[in-house]
């Protein structure tokens, strides 16, 4: 990948965020300082930060319409929720994040951007309080567990027809595969797995896109319907 040789930003950052990329910057900033001093990152990870985490994690935007509501789940240090919240501040975006420390670092890091549409709610996102709020139309998740413990925690949060975007690595299509019965028992109607960011990473990200059926809301029309009548 390209670099402009600014701290080494990559070329590509500028096309990912636009009039933004001072945000962006400033993140990578603090996940190569505070992030690494406070645990959330290891201190390998500070020269491929861009390129594994920033423009990896922005790169799934790709698949989500403008003006939606997204909960990012084990949100951790921020990824993917708070580069996409750069990239994309139409969107209305809740980090989930059980840990004390992480959603600290969190808020500090949504205060110190000022990303207005991003919240931060300090919970398992299996909880029966995140479970109450639950009406997200796409969810997203980085690194977080294998894809059956993710559906269960992730599809309950999504309303009908919503979308699990999932970040994974190789064993995307396997895990697919060994849990496709699973996903369909919790009412994912259509799953596949897409590449992001073809056009400036190496290798692109590689994401499971399963959709929330729909039929459950169908179903209380038809039933709310009988009952009007």
């Amino acid at each position: 990948m390209k670099h402009d040789g600014s701290a080494g930003v990559p070329f590509a950052a500028a096309t990912v965020f636009g009039d933004r990329l001072a945000l962006a910057e400033r993140y990578a900033e603090l996940l190569a300082t505070e992030g690494v001093e406070r645990g959330l990152i290891g201190p390998r990870e500070t020269e491929r930060i861009w390129e594994r985490h920033i423009l990896n994690c922005a790169a799934v935007g790709e698949l989500i319409p403008p003006g939606v509501r997204v909960a990012d789940i084990g949100s951790g240090a921020g990824l993917p929720g708070i580069p996409l919240a750069i990239a994309r501040p139409d969107l209305e975006i809740t980090l989930i994040e059980p840990m004390l420390r992480r959603t600290t670092f969190l808020q500090d890091v949504i205060d110190g951007l000022c990303l207005q549409s991003v919240t931060v709610l300090r919970h398992r996102a299996e909880e029966r309080i995140v479970l109450d709020h639950s009406d997200f139309d796409y969810a997203t998740s980085r690194a977080v567990a294998s894809l059956d413990k993710l559906s269960r925690w992730t599809i309950p949060l999504l309303k009908a027809n919503g979308t699990m975007l999932a970040l994974k690595g190789d064993r995307a299509q396997t895990e697919v595969v060994e849990h496709a019965a699973l996903m369909a028992s919790l009412g994912v109607a259509d799953v596949k797995v897409m590449r992001c960011g073809v056009e400036y990473l190496d290798p692109p990200a590689t994401v499971v896109v399963a959709q929330r059926s729909g039929e459950r809301a169908q179903r209380k029309r038809k039933s709310s319907g009988r009952r009007a009548r």
